[in-house]
């Protein structure tokens, strides 16, 4: 009886599942004590909640879709078409995560080429657009989690962490446009798309972009993250109380759940001098490699616990996200989204994915290879 809900807790999230029992089993080792008091970040988890609060505020009031709306008003071609759909994906991702990115713009993408009779183009755009979310991302600290917490673990200035993240983003950028040519571009009208998009009430929006810019504040480290969890908390207590509740906890608890397992392992010599041998000088390559079996957010929790070449090891989880469909969870969302439409072809799906992400992958670690981070 008691191995039912286990395996249904497994399949519907497999990685907190497995984080957690590791945890466990790292108790046994170590035991419980205020020492586990210290493993946890509690920073980055204040902060990785209140942008999931403010990003939950931006979509409810249908924030990006009415942006993705009045620029695809604008389009004449399915080139152009497409070209939005995957760089709304690729630039917004900087900002409102890789996941909100696609939990968006995907199903407004089935939406809007069914809509203009383009049905045919889904997989290459879905492809697309999640590889543009997943690269997109990694310029920026707030991009994904692993992003934020890589950035406040290793005290980099944003300067810096640009600068690390740049030449991949831009190599990201000019393999995304060399992917629009191939194919006939065909005429395309969107004279009147979506008339169900919820009104704007532009107090709560006020609220979300003054809370937005207080987290970036907080994420710059220019205000202390205890004052903007406490305004994330009060404002949104007044202003929308149910986007308290909306926040990923999955993924709060994967956090702590490898903090401890990090945090116990770190207090056993042998294991963690073991693994830091592993690690060292080959911080990027196994970052891409243990992004490829438990996705790149995991991977980034566990391998920053034995080193201390942070740069290198951020460059591997993020170029990590591509590849298999679990090397970034976020990939997940795309092809759940897909495998509702009618008439989905999952084969070919998970087959244009892998041929995409593969050569996107090739691409950007020969460029790890020339600037020297390989």
């Amino acid at each position: 009886m008691k191995l039912k809900p286990a395996l249904a807790s497994l399949k519907k999230d497999p990685v907190l599942f497995i984080s957690g029992v590791l945890a466990v089993l790292s108790m046994f080792f170590v035991h419980p004590g205020a020492a586990y008091l210290s493993y946890i970040d509690y920073r980055v988890l204040a902060l990785l909640f209140s942008l999931m609060c403010v990003m939950n505020g931006f979509q409810e009031q249908g924030l990006f879709r009415k942006m993705a709306v009045f620029v695809l008003s604008r389009m004449a071609n399915t080139r152009q078409l497409s070209a939005v759909l995957i760089f709304l994906c690729f630039f917004l991702s900087m900002f409102i995560t890789n996941d909100v990115a696609l939990i968006t713009f995907v199903p407004f993408t089935v939406l809007v080429l069914s809509i203009t009779g383009q049905q045919k183009r889904l997989i290459p755009v879905i492809v697309l657009q999640t590889v543009a979310a997943n690269l997109g991302s990694m310029l920026t600290p707030i991009g994904n989690p692993q992003n934020l917490y890589l950035y406040n673990l290793s005290g980099m200035g944003l300067g810096e962490f640009l600068f690390v993240m740049l030449p991949y983003t831009a190599i990201s950028f000019a393999l995304l446009i060399l992917s629009l040519f191939p194919g006939k571009s065909e005429p395309v009208r969107l004279a009147s798309v979506f008339t169900d998009l919820p009104p704007v009430d532009r107090k709560k929006l006020g609220c979300y972009v003054i809370l937005f810019l207080l987290c970036m504040c907080a994420v710059l480290r220019l205000l202390p993250w205890q004052l903007i969890l406490a305004a994330v908390l009060l404002s949104l207590f007044f202003v929308n109380r149910p986007l308290l509740l909306k926040a990923d906890f999955g993924l709060l608890a994967t956090f702590v759940f490898f903090f401890l397992f990090i945090g116990n392992m770190g207090r056993l010599p042998a294991v963690s001098g073991l693994l830091s041998r592993i690690l060292s000088g080959h911080e990027l390559l196994i970052g891409v490699l243990s992004s490829q079996i438990i996705s790149n957010v995991p991977s980034a929790l566990l391998l920053s616990g034995f080193t201390a070449e942070l740069r290198p090891l951020l460059v591997g989880v993020n170029l990590g996200g591509l590849g298999t469909l679990i090397a970034s969870l976020a990939s997940l969302i795309s092809y759940k989204q897909y495998a509702q439409t009618e008439n989905c072809r999952k084969g070919a799906y998970l087959l244009a994915f892998t041929a995409v992400n593969a050569v996107f992958l090739a691409v950007l670690l020969a460029t790890a290879f020339l600037l020297g981070d390989l």
